[in-house]
């Protein structure tokens, strides 16, 4: 569903410019800059109007969490809530998940969610999936060893692809459920999430983390091929 447009888009966006990072390109290698106490680095990809980012930063305080969305029209709702929640340990940037290493160094993130990705449900749109193996190789390379992937979405197809391409690029899965809320809410939601969750509507869920793997040589020569 397109988001609406919303009006005074660009006041909006300037009145809360303390949490808006808009040069995410110059950061690299110095987000911790923005909170120099902060336990650890994690990012969100695609965090909608918010509302799991900002009860997730609220209940980590000694986490600074990076939010990306490329939809100002949804990013602004989450700016907004932060805001006027006063918390201070959470930034967003408009960003492509395709660009990461251009913002993050080798091991800046700890820890990356995706929630409620698109699922592109035809065949010839499987690259454009978050959880792609192209976009995998680009969490490599901004997480340490031992760092994780936190997955949830309600799209039962898209999940069963999903734990088969994972570990094909180097991530163990663990806790893995397709029915996340079965005996009650567990977690952070997020908007859609809750929405589906009183629909009655399963979640699944996995978290994938980082091992050793080299990547196969028909593979990288496929890859550069077509770059």
């Amino acid at each position: 569903m397109r988001m609406r447009k919303k009006k005074n888009l660009q006041p909006r966006m300037e009145a809360c410019r303390d949490c808006w990072v808009q040069n995410p390109y110059e950061m690299r290698g110095h987000w911790r800059d923005l909170m120099p106490q902060a336990r650890e680095i994690r990012l969100e990809l695609g965090c909608g109007k918010g509302r799991f980012t900002a009860e997730t930063a609220q209940a980590e305080p000694d986490v600074l969490l990076i939010a990306v969305e490329k939809v100002p029209d949804a990013m602004v709702v989450a700016m907004e809530r932060v805001t006027e929640m006063g918390l201070k340990n959470v930034f967003f940037i408009d960003g492509d998940a395709a660009l990461l290493p251009e913002m993050f160094e080798s091991g800046e993130i700890s820890r990356i969610y995706i929630n409620f990705c698109d699922p592109w449900p035809k065949s010839n749109q499987k690259k454009r999936r978050l959880t792609h193996g192209n976009f995998l190789k680009q969490y490599r390379k901004v997480l340490p060893m031992g760092g994780q992937i936190h997955f949830k979405t309600d799209n039962d197809k898209l999940f069963a692809w999903s734990i088969e391409e994972i570990p094909r690029f180097g991530f163990t899965l663990s806790e893995l459920t397709f029915d996340l809320h079965k005996d009650g809410p567990v977690g952070v939601m997020t908007d859609y999430e809750a929405k589906f969750y009183g629909l009655g509507k399963n979640i699944n869920r996995c978290v994938a983390t980082m091992v050793p793997w080299e990547e196969p040589v028909e593979e990288a020569a496929e890859d550069a091929a077509q770059a």
